[in-house]
């Protein structure tokens, strides 16, 4: 039976599936917007006391554990899947998201001293499992779900990822203005959490594309050795690195260089990218996949660099409008593309295009954590002068110049991109126009 048949036949309940894959996402989704308002906070309580002039590195350092975490898990997970099922990881994603949130939270709770910094990457790690499971399966089962829309369906899913950091970042501002402690925050993802779990509960899981195919497993690591799949996979580390590492550092370098919660911007490029992937097909179908890629990191690099000047609400907004609208399509894009060009490689390939990703993010966010620091000890004329700088407008100063040198050095690996998937758009076009591999 062919890819199509199986998608079409009426024994799997596309709606719920979709619906409940979407939730795992959107639950992830709030959970690293609330890791990111909670920042500062996990920042001062735990950190600070532990190292304060390379506290800076230390939470980045946390916040980049649960995209390492997704990393190994799908990379894991994604060649087995068929093997371990859908039915199971989805479910299980519902619970290990929430339970790394609550380990971060009280982890003051569970040890002292320079231990908590440990229970800290604890929590992350375990959350970033479970959104690992989440995505694992999320991609492939929309792939099998609907084989002839893939890229649409995908960015439209995909929508729920800045849909839950709108509601992840707004509940976080409420819960501020109303003057609860930042741990109460983390409850935001219990409730979806547990949704996932019980839609998840009697619902029949297709299998994936390559699997419904007849293609054997030894066909699809054949894949892996295709060089366009390797000029893909390298490209999502910077396509994702443009997207993620500032998204999770918005709120905590920004805040004070724009004169509004840095939270704010993020919870306004969320809500511009949830409207903007709905209607991602049609764009697709004028300019190509390859195409979107290519403005999109035209104007992701535009505004990095933007948001790295930007010195007042009305600044910042502008620049997060560019960036925001230039980083919107990259990563269902990203993940289309390599299953519309090698639909062999299944779950495989889209899985490790997930891990390239989001192991980018591991390697930049530390990064501008410790450009961060760097700069904000030279600011201040010195790691004494530093230490010694109290509350207010110097230590701003500090601080501002420190976050918008960290901006302005990520906006060069959207740039890179510019070369290579034009390169890519100008082959595609001398050959009649980009046409996605079918299954038969």
């Amino acid at each position: 039976m062919s890819a199509t048949a199986i998608a079409q036949t009426t024994v799997y309940n596309k709606t719920r599936l979709y619906v409940v894959s979407s939730l795992g996402l959107f639950t992830a989704a709030i959970a690293n917007a609330i890791r990111t308002n909670t920042a500062a906070a996990m920042q001062s309580a735990f950190l600070d006391p532990i190292d304060k002039a390379h506290s800076g590195e230390m939470i980045a350092t946390v916040l980049g554990v649960p995209f390492l975490a997704f990393a190994i898990t799908v990379a894991i997970s994604s060649p087995l899947l068929d093997v371990i099922g859908m039915g199971l990881l989805l479910p299980l994603s519902g619970i290990l998201i929430p339970a790394g949130m609550l380990i971060m939270a009280f982890a003051g709770n569970l040890a002292s001293g320079a231990g908590t910094y440990h229970v800290l990457w604890l929590g992350a790690a375990i959350a970033g499992v479970g959104w690992g499971f989440a995505e694992g399966v999320m991609n492939p089962l929309i792939a099998s779900l609907y084989p002839d829309e893939k890229t649409g369906k995908l960015n439209a899913a995909h929508a729920w990822w800045p849909g839950g950091l709108v509601i992840g970042g707004l509940a976080g501002v409420a819960m501020t203005n109303l003057g609860l402690p930042w741990q109460a925050k983390v409850a935001t993802v219990v409730l979806p959490g547990l949704g996932i779990t019980a839609l998840s509960i009697g619902v029949k899981f297709p299998p994936t594309e390559r699997k419904a195919a007849g293609v054997s497993a030894g066909e699809m690591f054949r894949e892996l050795l295709n060089p366009m799949f390797f000029v893909l996979f390298c490209s999502m580390f910077l396509t994702a690195a443009a997207e993620l590492a500032p998204g999770s550092w918005v709120d905590l370098a920004l805040s004070r260089t724009v004169h509004m919660p840095g939270i704010l911007l993020l919870v306004y490029v969320s809500g511009l990218m949830f409207l903007m992937r709905h209607f991602a097909g049609p764009l697709v179908h004028r300019l190509s996949p390859i195409g979107v890629l290519w403005f999109s990191c035209l104007l992701a690099s535009l505004g990095l660099v933007a948001l790295s000047f930007a010195n007042s609400p009305v600044m910042g907004l502008l620049a997060a409008t560019v960036w925001g609208t230039g980083v919107c399509y990259m990563w269902p894009t990203m993940l289309a593309t390599a299953s519309e060009r090698f639909p062999r490689g299944g779950a495989l390939l889209m899985g490790l295009m997930g891990t390239a990703g989001t192991l980018s993010i591991q390697f930049v966010l530390p990064q501008m954590g410790a450009i961060f620091d760097r700069k904000k000890v030279e600011a201040a004329g010195g790691e004494a002068a530093f230490n010694a700088l109290q509350p207010g407008p110097a230590l701003d100063h500090a601080l501002g110049i420190a976050a918008q040198v960290s901006f302005r050095a990520v906006a060069a690996l959207p740039a890179i991109l510019l070369i290579v998937f034009g390169a890519i758009w100008l082959y595609d076009r001398s050959r009649g126009g980009f046409k996605a591999a079918k299954l038969h």
